[in-house]
């Protein structure tokens, strides 16, 4: 009897040993969905951020004793090629989270995927404030500073000029409508003398520069706000810069201080422009500096904004399924409100109301070092200094996205 009793243990606890090798040997798996091949300038040095805090994490003995596994799509851009990817991710994957988005129209996509299929899912890129606000939901956290909190950045600075009369220039889709309309009403807030005379709003990836300049300075501008970004930025430039307007009319820009962009235009940057964008090579922080080096013994050239997003997206993600020991999905958006991460422009951390991440931005001026572009008189906006409070949050946000 007692031979019996104990091999029935000794087999109970085989099973049970076999059971938890078996987890162990199961990674955790990502979904990780981005434009990769429509927006390669920033999505490829993403996916190099990304791929470094996978390695260094599972080169540290991965998650809950488990190796770490993304599963990468391209969306090429589209919003239903996004959802198509979102599906079999999560379908015939059984990937653990979703993480990923470029252009805003495909982040809300994701955001409503998510929230329809209750899977978390970290928006990476997507700056919209409709994604966190009119249409945030439960399981749809954001790690970059939205358009209101990169406009609350440019307006403090844009408030100090003498410029009355502006003009803007953004594409017309979900982000740079959003980014107008925050421009617009945190300027009028400090500056009520401030009047806006003309709008121009190009398709995405199809800016007529010419035409759009001509209009532009036919209101008369004393200065302009820019979002144009990627190829349609050049144009901008270009023809700004043969037509004299820049630098004699003031313009701040959302995220042209980007080494993205910079690169680009070269020697055709623009003096004097206030923006947005990342000192790469002038940050001394240690962590900083850390992950630089890091960055540049691995992949052999320096970290862009991508590479930095890339590594706090999985930051993130890492530090919500240490904080739930889970991957449960329910758990995990639990975790993360209010889980501190580290990125590598400093500490951050998704709040509760909005489930906004606190991680802040480069704001300076472009000048040229040589024929580079480059960013001078810069300071770190934490994040934290720009967002809204939670009253204004709740009057935007759906009521069952805070439960």
């Amino acid at each position: 009897m007692k031979f019996a009793k104990s091999a029935l243990l000794g087999t109970l606890w085989l099973a049970t040993a076999l059971s938890v090798q078996a987890a162990s040997d199961v990674p955790i798996k990502i979904g990780e969905i981005n434009s990769y091949s429509t927006i390669p300038q920033f999505t490829l040095p993403y996916r190099q951020g990304w791929q470094l805090a996978v390695e260094e994490i599972n080169a540290a003995g991965g998650l809950l004793g488990r190796k770490v596994e993304v599963i990468a799509r391209d969306d090429v851009g589209k919003p239903e090629e996004a959802l198509r990817h979102a599906i079999e991710l999560t379908s015939r994957e059984k990937v653990d989270v979703l993480a990923g988005g470029f252009l805003s129209n495909v982040g809300l996509a994701l955001a409503d995927f998510a929230q329809k299929n209750k899977r978390v899912y970290i928006a990476s890129e997507p700056l919209t404030d409709a994604l966190v606000w009119e249409k945030g939901n439960r399981y749809t956290f954001r790690v970059r500073p939205s358009t209101y909190m990169q406009a609350a950045m440019l307006v403090e600075e844009a408030a100090k000029m003498p410029a009355k009369r502006w003009a803007t220039i953004a594409p017309n889709y979900e982000y740079g409508q959003s980014a107008v309309a925050s421009f617009k009403e945190l300027l009028k807030a400090k500056r009520p003398d401030v009047e806006f005379v003309g709008e121009q709003w190009p398709a995405q990836g199809k800016l007529d520069a010419g035409t759009t300049l001509q209009a532009t300075m036919q209101s008369k501008p004393d200065a302009i706000f820019n979002v144009t970004f990627g190829a349609d930025l050049a144009k901008l430039v270009r023809e700004g810069n043969q037509r004299g307007i820049f630098p004699k009319t003031p313009v701040v820009s959302l995220l042209s201080g980007e080494p993205e962009y910079l690169d680009v235009l070269k020697d055709e940057t623009p003096k004097g422009w206030i923006v947005t964008g990342y000192p790469w090579d002038q940050i001394d922080s240690t962590e900083h500096a850390s992950f630089a080096a890091n960055y540049y013994r691995r992949f052999k050239e320096y970290p862009k904004v991508g590479s930095v997003v890339g590594y706090s997206t999985m930051q993130a993600i890492f530090a919500g399924i240490k904080k739930a020991n889970s991957t449960d999905n329910e758990k995990l958006v639990v975790a993360l409100r209010g889980v501190k991460f580290s990125t590598p422009f400093g500490p951050a951390e998704f709040r509760a109301v909005d489930q906004q991440s606190t991680m802040g931005a480069y704001v300076g001026k472009l000048d040229l070092r040589g024929n580079k572009g480059t960013m001078v008189n810069w300071r770190y906006a934490d994040g934290k200094a720009y967002l809204p409070s939670d009253a204004y949050v709740k009057a935007r946000r759906p009521a069952e996205a805070m439960k």
